[in-house]
């Protein structure tokens, strides 16, 4: 079977992550899966496997196999997993738009927004240079000291944005780390003014990235897009050459949104109370 046990069970797990990990063995494996199977792959008491498994199979999640004591997905997991592919299929344009910019820039470029007070990257084409970046699709970063997080809390309505810096510990990553909240406030202003966020090594020390603004077909700042790289390859200077092609391949995102509007994200309910 392809199910790695020292992958999936991590010393500690939530319930909900052990849920997620039965259904992904089950996912994963070329032959049905037992009860025992899956206590012994992932540490997990017998009796409470069976509970897990009972529950699943009830709610359609698994199914026993015929002739079998094991068991593989069941109706609604099969259509999840149809719906994630679909779900891709409707972002391989979004996808084509960052290949085509990390092609033309030789650098990394991101696609993300805010979610639960972090910076999230939603999707991510890597540069193929030895010195890549390598942050996971999925992954949280700090939003005040990123490109792509402070371009959003500009746009954010100003409340929002001083209640998320409230609760947010302003920690100095580098020496270049902004941690004044009324410095910020002015580089939030700047970030309107220019259309364009920088960050000069603030985040991680020697590495320079810049992100411009996506909008929803209402022409609400719903997420951003950026370059970066080391700063032996991009200066400053250089990162704000590809302004201008950001923005275009970001106005082509937008368009892909233009006849579906409830597949673009949440807006930041743009800078209407910013002044």
């Amino acid at each position: 079977m392809k199910a790695d046990p020292e992958s999936i069970a991590p010393a500690r797990i939530s319930a909900t992550q052990r849920v997620f990990a039965v259904m992904e063995c089950i996912a994963t494996s070329e032959r049905p899966l037992t009860v025992s199977d899956l206590a012994v792959l992932l540490d997990v008491p017998k009796g409470t496997m069976h509970r897990i498994v009972h529950q699943l199979d009830a709610d359609g999640l698994l199914m026993p196999e015929a002739g079998s004591r094991g068991y593989v997905p069941g109706p609604r997991l099969l259509n999840f997993g149809l719906n994630v592919v679909k779900s891709g299929m409707r972002n391989a344009p979004r996808r084509a738009i960052l290949e085509q910019v990390s092609a033309e820039t030789g650098e990394t470029v991101n696609f993300g927004l805010i979610s639960s007070g972090a910076l999230v990257y939603v999707d991510r084409v890597e540069a193929a240079w030895p010195l890549g970046l390598r942050f996971e699709i999925g992954s949280r970063v700090p939003t005040y000291c990123t490109s792509m997080g402070k371009l959003l809390l500009a746009y954010m309505p100003k409340r929002r944005r001083d209640h998320l810096l409230n609760v947010t510990p302003l920690h100095a990553y580098t020496p270049h780390t902004m941690t004044d909240p009324a410095q910020l406030e002015a580089e939030f202003t700047e970030i309107r003014t220019q259309g364009y966020s920088l960050d000069n090594q603030e985040f991680l020390a020697g590495v320079i990235c810049i992100a411009v603004p996506v909008y929803d077909a209402r022409g609400n700042v719903c997420a951003a897009i950026a370059a970066s790289a080391p700063l032996a390859r991009m200066s400053v200077g250089k990162a704000v050459e590809h302004v201008n092609l950001l923005t275009h391949a970001a106005g082509k995102i937008s368009a892909t949104w233009s006849t579906h509007a409830s597949d673009a994200p949440e807006p930041h309910e743009t800078n209407k109370d910013n002044e």
